[in-house]
């Protein structure tokens, strides 16, 4: 399917050399092929930009800038925002994998329900096989979402044109909620297709270190959100009990 809204991907990189191909390919492999691949490497120390590199030479729609130094997923997410020119941004890791019809099925919910912002079921995967499907809620609001992110950021898209090339706040982990929250603080309301369209890779550093993920939340919801701390620590709480739901699925 070549026609249609341009849809720029917004994937950051960091010594990703064991997976990025692959997530690269299931990219290429989308029966919606209107897209741009804008990856941006956060100075890795392998050969993931050579890599790309080597695969951009038969894919003009894919391209890569480089850090000069180590400044986190967010800065580098930025950075792809930054340069965008879709009228949708989606976005997707290089260890986790979009499913064929990911890009055409959720264009076209957007265009034909007139959503601006949108996410997906997904599946958990690793190297031992495939792991739980995760199933989010039919639709969210920002103080939903304060409660826990159900957006997985590889299954959400946003209409960049009506919302905004909006970007997500300079923490280490957690700046895709922070993202989803600003947008929702515009929209109001995010809608979720109810099919697996993404596989989400469990067994990476990106998906691994649950402390550091709770302290950065901490954070997100002090720093960036600015909420007290007794609204901190409610939410916080109901963090926990969704992450732990989450973790078990």
């Amino acid at each position: 399917m070549s026609n249609g809204s341009l849809v720029s991907i917004i994937m950051p990189s960091y010594n990703s050399a064991d997976t990025i191909i692959t997530s690269i390919k299931s990219v290429q492999s989308q029966s919606y092929t209107h897209w741009e691949l804008l990856i941006t490497d956060d100075n890795s120390s392998d050969n993931t930009v050579s890599l790309v590199k080597d695969i951009m030479i038969s894919d003009s729609r894919i391209s890569i800038e480089v850090n000069d130094i180590n400044s986190g997923a967010g800065f580098s997410r930025n950075k792809s925002i930054s340069r965008s020119n879709g009228k949708y941004i989606a976005f997707l890791d290089a260890d986790d994998i979009w499913l064929p019809n990911k890009l055409s099925t959720q264009v076209a919910f957007m265009d034909e329900t007139n959503s601006l912002f949108s996410y997906t079921a997904y599946q958990k995967f690793s190297d031992a096989g495939l792991g739980g499907v995760i199933i989010p809620p039919p639709h969210v609001t920002y103080s939903e979402l304060l409660r826990g992110s159900v957006i997985g950021c590889l299954t959400a898209m946003f209409n960049a044109e009506v919302l905004g090339r909006q970007t997500m706040p300079l923490i280490r982990k957690r700046q895709d909620m922070g993202l989803w929250l600003k947008l929702l603080k515009i929209c109001h309301e995010a809608q979720c297709i109810p099919e697996v369209l993404a596989q989400y890779r469990t067994d990476s550093g990106m998906s691994q270190n649950k402390l550091s993920a709770a302290k950065y939340q901490w954070r997100l919801y002090r720093d960036v959100v600015g909420l007290n701390l007794i609204k901190s620590v409610w939410y916080f709480g109901w963090y926990a009990i969704n992450g732990f739901i989450k973790y078990r699925k």
